[in-house]
């Protein structure tokens, strides 16, 4: 950060991968909570919104890191704990249901892991599983989006607070770069009075 700009540079929240990822996970959820549970369950609204949340916290927070580092990092914890809860839905799904829930080294969560590593991550690479697998799979699927979107957005989260404790939030940062102004100024004072000619005494004698 520059010394005299106390505002740190604003975010582009389309550029973050864990927005690109939970954008992915809205829009599968948005499908299977539509084509799998039945209508009326009150669980379809409850995950289409915990899929929602999870991705607009993390866009509003990138958008308030211009002012406010203290609200990008509680916007950005909503957003973890909002995917955490869609996580928890997706496990209830499989398990009342006697399916299987993928070992984390399992072939099939090996594959989504690698096709996650792709970027930038949109829909797209997913579609065709969404709209031919059975429920079972597309589950899964979710289950691990979600484990890296979380696993991303904690380093951002650890990134936000390590940036917080060394710059402070908008306040310190203006006392700051108040007083480097000051500072700066006094400065341009001091070496313009040094580079004054000494004043003459009456009769000519400096």
């Amino acid at each position: 950060m520059s010394k005299e700009n106390f505002l740190p540079p604003h975010g582009n929240y389309a550029e973050l991968l864990s927005f690109q990822k939970a954008e992915v996970i809205y829009d599968l959820t948005f499908r299977f909570a539509h084509k799998f549970l039945s209508r009326g369950d009150r669980t379809v609204d409850q995950m289409i919104q915990s899929a929602r949340s999870g991705k607009k916290n993390i866009l509003e927070g990138s958008k308030a890191a211009l002012t406010s580092k203290e609200t990008e990092i509680k916007l950005t914890n909503v957003a973890r704990a909002s995917l955490e809860e869609l996580l928890d839905d997706y496990k209830d799904y499989l398990r009342a249901r006697d399916l299987k829930i993928w070992d984390k080294d399992s072939k099939e969560a090996q594959y989504v892991r690698k096709l996650g590593r792709k970027t930038p991550q949109t829909y797209e690479d997913y579609r065709a599983f969404v709209e031919t697998r059975p429920p079972e799979v597309i589950a899964n699927i979710a289950i691990c989006l979600i484990h890296q979107t979380n696993y991303l957005i904690d380093q951002q989260l650890r990134r936000l607070e390590q940036d917080f404790v060394k710059e402070g939030g908008l306040r310190e940062r203006m006392t700051r770069a108040r007083l480097q102004y000051r500072n700066k100024l006094n400065q341009s004072n001091q070496s313009q009075d040094g580079q004054r000619p000494p004043s003459r005494k009456p009769g000519g004698q400096p």
